[in-house]
């Protein structure tokens, strides 16, 4: 008897190599699958304007960075003696509106570099449901905790969400974009209207997948509700996907998205990674150093296939 019904995604026809470079951006989700593959040593840039949740902003943070657009000089908030943005997240912040803008526009110019020379464009939808800053009519990225009559709350429309996609994907004819939906329950939504904004969402998806040859949708959404569908993995706030649902949607993604090299490479480095994270109560001693000199042989071998220096220069101090 089979007591779940097992999702397996098809592998894909373009695949990431260890040359991939990645750009992560959208929900928490983003920085999940993100930081995976940068500790996997895969050049990724993750989530680099912090986590934002809605299509519409995620549209207008990558337009800042392909077209090097200043921010918004109407969308700066002063709260106390902190300066914010409202396109950005809260982690974006300074005491001086000026210098503020300055670190804004840096990285901006930093991410628009990057994402020049993107592979793979990995975008990560969490809702549908927007805040509308009222005195300048405009969709925003982060609240800031502003007080609430400043905003109206909406659900996008499916033609709304579909362009800010179709943008994307314009400015990033040059990459392959795979669309994911965030497995992390927006309960302050409710329950019913987390379910009506995924929909859209996915709906959306599967739009723009009809019309671009280099979009491609991976079902991370899926595999947490219809995969491993059970509370044991949730975190204890019952929102969260835990660490092992975490580590088995990334599975799937390496499965459908790794090349053969790439997945030989993982199975080499998944036990020295592990290694380097090893706390040593006994340094100095025989054992130790015999672990050390094994530990820097497997580094050595695998550093003729990729930069290792830095794990090298820490396994050396260890």
């Amino acid at each position: 008897m089979q007591f779940r019904t097992e999702l397996t995604p098809k592998p894909s026809t373009v695949q990431i190599d260890l040359n991939s470079q990645i750009l992560t951006t959208g929900s928490c989700f983003a920085d999940v699958i993100g930081n995976e593959l940068r500790a996997n040593k895969i050049n990724t840039l993750v989530n680099p304007f912090g986590t934002v949740f809605n299509p519409v902003s995620i549209q207008k943070q990558l337009n800042y960075t392909t077209k090097n657009i200043c921010p918004d000089p109407q969308l700066f908030i002063q709260n106390q003696d902190v300066y914010t943005h409202y396109d950005f997240h809260s982690s974006f912040w300074d005491t001086d509106r000026l210098v503020l803008q300055s670190k804004l526009e840096n990285k901006i110019t930093e991410v628009g570099q990057f994402a020049q020379k993107t592979d793979f464009l990995i975008i990560t939808l969490g809702t549908a449901f927007v805040y509308r800053h009222l005195a300048t009519n405009q969709i925003v990225a982060n609240c800031h905790k502003t007080p609430a009559q400043t905003f109206k709350k909406e659900l996008l429309s499916l033609p709304e969400i579909t362009s800010a996609l179709h943008t994307i994907i314009r400015s990033f004819g040059h990459s392959i974009i795979i669309l994911t939906l965030s497995p992390v329950r927006h309960t302050r939504d409710t329950l019913e209207g987390n379910q009506v904004s995924k929909s859209l969402l996915r709906i959306a998806c599967h739009e723009v997948l009809q019309s671009h040859q280099n979009v491609h949708y991976f079902p991370a959404y899926e595999l947490m509700l219809d995969d491993l569908r059970d509370y044991r993995f949730y975190k204890p706030d019952l929102i969260h996907p835990n660490e092992v649902a975490e580590a088995y949607i990334f599975e799937k993604f390496v499965e459908a998205y790794f090349s053969d090299t790439l997945k030989d490479f993982i199975k080499q480095w998944q036990p020295i990674r592990s290694a380097l994270k090893h706390t040593v109560l006994q340094q100095g001693t025989l054992a130790h150093r015999h672990f050390k000199e094994g530990l820097l042989r497997k580094l050595e071998k695998l550093n003729k296939t990729i930069d290792l220096s830095a794990e090298m220069a820490l396994c050396s101090t260890c």
